[in-house]
């Protein structure tokens, strides 16, 4: 997986990666046509027979799974913003039609990493949602996004290069973000109980194109959970 390396090293607590809402598809690599049996497939790679085993084996969801309190919040039917929208669409084409995530959509942009993430392969996004951004203000948030040095390392931070449903975060505990120097990613709880550096899950297991999304009630801040 190829991470994201953009400009900027240091970070500051304030845009965010991605409220997409809630809603990919890998196959399985086929076996020798020898006539020794062929060897089966990894996990990671087998095609699943379930939206359960799709997720254990490479992270990805359907709209069946998204699961969250703020998941009614999304627009619904096809509307953009809403999952049968988002679904197909790279992450963050498909953030930039949900009205949840217009801030975060706004410091993507600052720092010009639309083409950047929607050209990753499979990844997982924690995405604050507008009002994460509440404490920061309108100002702050226009000054940061003027600095693209300093947001890149923010919103990187909000990423992880592999793919990941709910089950795998828990199963996994601790994740290494594209930011590899604002510390790991501790993820707790399961469920509607589940937390990313403390930062709730209000809407989880949102699939896009080459992104599971989850949708955070805080802004990660690099640096404080090494």
């Amino acid at each position: 997986m190829t991470k994201l390396r953009v400009a900027g090293i240091g970070v500051i607590a304030v845009a965010a990666l991605s409220l997409t809402a809630c809603s990919g598809s890998d196959t399985a690599s086929s076996g020798s046509s020898s006539s020794a049996p062929a060897p089966a497939p990894s996990s990671s790679m087998a095609a699943p027979s379930s939206s359960a085993d799709q997720g254990a084996s490479n992270g990805m969801t359907t709209n069946a799974d998204v699961f969250g309190p703020a998941c009614s919040q999304l627009p619904q039917g096809s509307a953009p913003g809403s999952l049968d929208s988002m679904g197909p669409q790279p992450v963050a084409s498909a953030a930039s039609t949900n009205p949840l995530l217009t801030k975060l959509v706004a410091a993507v942009k600052a720092t010009n990493l639309v083409d950047t993430l929607n050209s990753q392969q499979a990844i997982t996004v924690f995405a604050p949602a507008d009002p994460a951004f509440a404490a920061l203000g309108d100002a702050k948030f226009n000054e940061l996004a003027g600095k693209p040095a300093e947001l890149a390392p923010i919103l990187q931070y909000h990423v992880v290069g592999k793919r990941y449903d709910a089950k795998g975060l828990a199963a996994a505990g601790s994740l290494e973000s594209l930011n590899t120097a604002g510390g790991p990613l501790k993820i707790e709880g399961t469920g509607d109980n589940m937390t990313v550096n403390g930062a709730k899950i209000l809407c989880g297991n949102i699939p896009t194109k080459n992104a599971t999304v989850f949708v955070i009630d805080k802004v990660l801040t690099p640096g404080t959970n090494k």
